[in-house]
């Protein structure tokens, strides 16, 4: 009866509205598309409102839908000018995702791929071309929070919105234009701003639907035939495109997609505002050189339409009926999920990730967006788009198009380099989902330096607080040579292989949206080949050390760092605690002061802790605080090299993996410096990073072969690096200076493409 209630009482305010209409002068609005330019309607609405014009009628297309369902949705010119200023809206237009919206639990272990490709059993190139550059999932999640509750609690009709509203987009399939009269508002305008290749596009009612402005990109002709105003306002800020070169692809294939568009008005009793800017399609950070151009030139033509518009709307009075239009929408709380009609595979996860055990529970607006963005993460849904409908009980009804990711992802990447350290790197995953999602994965580092296999099994079970459980088998190759040699250096012979094999069990679940705790348990096997001495000749045998044995670890991270390496913003703690038990097995080669074969078991226990925070994060400078230390109450292996292969170091630069580095092995030491980022262009960092680095416990070689410590806190010492790095769309390039002050060369020189990023170490 309340539901019936507010609509008896909403048609009585419609008829009567209408009836004051009929009798009064009635004004439309017309906004083209045009991108990032087309922010300009927002200019021209606002200048429009303060002399007092009325907007009775609004038609758009693309940019032109947006702005002009927000209005249509009960917001005021400046609240959608806040919303575009916003950094909201400017993550929505570039694909990005706050920290806050992402789901660490969720993301996959780091790995040098640089490249993915997606593709089904049944097709390997014509369904994995992406048809999207940027993200969609906060853009399809706030205009439904903006618009979807607004067409819900008005019966999705578009012309009982605040102001009758009506949007085209493009039936690509039978090339013609649909208008939107009614249905979900932010599905509708979702379509009509779907750019070819920006944003990925959507089916509604079983159509696939690209930007409007392909057909009509200024449509005028609807509002005419729609709405019969009694004047015009046209706000335009694009054209039809010029005649290609026959040698431009791009201006060829424009042309063939876009069809001409009439920038004319239908009647005679109008008035074009026509903003000119230098924006581009995509320069969404120009936003507010757009809004002004706008106003600015609405300004210019104000007498012009005060002259022909006689009717006069006061912007008290405006905020009155936006007030009371606002009020009889619910707030956005959630009781019900339920799937698209295209009954979308791995509706059962959703359900269970968003509603737990408790069937209809209610999501609050808080956890439905929290829950919302943790559900996107998972890495078998490829595309998820949501729509609402207003139940009796003034809650929603979350209906959710889902799309499975492809069966197969094929990863490529590693990292190349001018010193001898070149790794290459590929990896696939299948993915399934159904009421849990799984996956198996394999993957393969491999070169001269470093060489390494990978599988695993994953599968996860939906909830509230997902949990993961994992079985893996690695094994990992080291190479380690004498010299640092670049690409025009002789390699001389490796003096020390490490090989390693383990397998384990990881259980995995979220402390939060940024943060994960881990419980991993494994059997390993380790084999170290090594001289004892740097004058060694191809007769000389190596030592050999085997340590065997099982480990138990819980390892606890809170990362929100934006990149994976070489980060300039964001934050890191990461601590874990390790019991390691084994048997040692030593047997000397030529070069060892022993002859005799040593056995010893050995059980120890380990923590490490690492913090990273970039305090100062600016457009152009960021400054990042970096620290790390280890805690080792390891007993000593059969000799100095033994000993040293198997205690901790501290690496904290990228490069420092690729070298053998004594001094900076330990049983207990710390670390810290700063990282100074200088961002000299979007995705081009210059960035120093220094660090003083603290043994507490450091071993000594004796003449005789015998090992001992040093005194304490002795043999600390620095390291840094500098680099300039362009971060590309398949990965970082950069030229680095490393600096170790104790080796024999101290500066190091490397142009690279990549990440030196390798499998984890099985418990070093």
């Amino acid at each position: 009866m309340k539901r019936i209630n507010r609509y008896f009482f909403i048609l009585i305010i419609q008829i009567v509205t209408q009836v004051q209409l009929n009798a009064q002068q009635r004004i439309g609005l017309v906004l083209s598309g045009g991108g990032a330019a087309g922010l300009a309607h927002i200019g021209v609405m606002k200048a429009l409102e303060e002399n007092g014009i009325p907007i009775d009628f609004i038609s758009g297309t693309s940019a032109g839908a947006l702005t002009g369902a927000l209005y249509a949705s009960g917001y005021s010119p400046q609240e959608i000018e806040a919303f575009v200023l916003s950094d909201e809206f400017q993550q929505m237009t570039s694909g990005e995702l706050d920290a806050s919206k992402q789901f660490l639990f969720r993301e996959e272990e780091s790995h040098a791929g640089t490249v993915s490709f997606s593709f089904s059993k049944d097709s390997l190139l014509r369904r994995s071309i992406p048809l999207n550059l940027v993200r969609p999932e906060l853009l399809d999640y706030t205009m439904m929070r903006l618009m979807g509750t607004t067409s819900s609690a008005y019966g999705k009709d578009f012309n009982q919105l605040f102001v009758p509203f009506r949007c085209v987009a493009s039936d690509v399939v039978k090339k013609k234009s649909v208008v939107f009269s009614k249905g979900n508002l932010n599905e509708c305008v979702r379509a009509s701003m779907t750019y070819p290749l920006y944003v990925n596009p959507i089916r509604i009612n079983g159509t696939l639907l690209f930007d409007g402005g392909l057909y009509n990109n200024f449509p005028a002709n609807v509002m005419y035939t729609d709405f019969h105003p009694d004047f015009i306002i046209g706000s335009n800020v694009s054209g039809n495109i010029n005649a290609p070169d026959e040698q431009d692809f791009l201006g060829v294939l424009q042309n063939m997609l876009v069809s001409y568009s009439n920038f004319n008005l239908p009647c005679a009793e109008g008035i074009i505002i026509e903003p000119k800017s230098d924006i581009s399609t995509f320069d969404f950070q120009l936003a507010k050189k757009a809004i002004d151009e706008g106003y600015r030139k609405t300004i210019l033509q104000i007498d012009s339409i005060l002259a022909k518009v006689e009717r006069r709307v006061s912007q008290d009075e405006l905020s009155l009926k936006r007030k009371a239009f606002r009020s009889r929408i619910p707030e956005l709380i959630v009781s019900e999920i339920s799937q698209d009609e295209q009954k979308s595979r791995g509706i059962q996860f959703a359900k269970s990730s968003l509603q737990g055990a408790r069937k209809n529970a209610v999501l609050d607006p808080k956890k439905l967006e929290r829950r919302y963005f943790q559900l996107y993460s998972t890495s078998q849904l490829d595309f998820m788009f949501p729509t609402l409908s207003l139940k009796q009980d003034s809650t929603y009804n979350l209906k959710l198009f889902l799309r499975k990711a492809k069966d197969f992802q094929l990863d490529l990447g590693g990292h190349f380099s001018s010193r001898a350290v070149n790794t290459g790197y590929v990896g696939l995953t299948y993915k399934m989902i159904g009421s849990v999602a799984s996956s198996l994965h394999a993957e393969s580092y491999f070169g001269k330096f470093y060489g390494s296999i990978k599988t695993d099994v994953n599968i996860e079970l939906p909830s509230v607080f997902p949990i993961s459980a994992s079985l893996y088998y690695v094994m990992n190759r080291w190479d380690y040579f004498r010299s640092f040699a670049t690409f025009f250096e002789d390699v001389q012979p490796s003096f020390l292989v490490q090989n390693e094999k383990y397998a384990g069990f990881q259980l995995k679940h979220p402390l939060g949206n940024n943060s994960k705790s881990t419980f991993n348990f494994r059997y390993f096997e380790l084999d170290d080949e090594y001289y004892q001495t740097p004058n060694f000749t191809n007769k000389d045998t190596t030592d050999k050390t085997t340590f065997y044995g099982s480990s138990i670890s819980w390892e606890f991270m809170r990362n929100s760092l934006n990149r994976k390496q070489f980060a300039s913003s964001g934050h890191l703690f990461y601590v874990r605690a390790r019991l390691v038990e084994g048997r040692e097995n030593t047997v000397p080669g030529t070069t060892s002061a022993f002859e005799q074969t040593f056995r010893k078991y050995h059980s120890w226990f380990n923590v490490v802790a690492e913090f990273q925070s970039f305090i100062v994060s600016k457009k152009h400078f960021h400054l990042g605080l970096h620290a790390k230390g280890q805690f080792n109450s390891q007993s000593l292996f059969a000799n100095y090299t033994a000993s040293l292969l198997s205690l901790p170091a501290f690496s904290i630069i990228p490069d420092q993996e690729t070298y053998f580095l004594p001094e900076f092995r330990s049983h207990q030491h710390m670390g810290g410096g700063v990282n100074l980022v200088f961002s000299l262009r979007k995705n081009v960092d210059f960035r120093i990073d220094a660090y003083y680095y603290q043994p507490f416990l450091q071993l000594q070689k004796n003449d005789d072969g015998t090992i001992q410590y040093i005194k304490p806190f002795k043999g600390e010492t620095f390291l840094a690096s500098t680099s300039l790095i362009y971060h590309s769309l398949i990965g970082p390039i950069r030229a680095t200076l490393n600096y170790f002050p104790t080796q024999k060369n101290p500066f190091a020189f490397q142009l690279s493409y990549g990440y030196v990023l390798f499998n984890e170490r099985a418990i070093r």
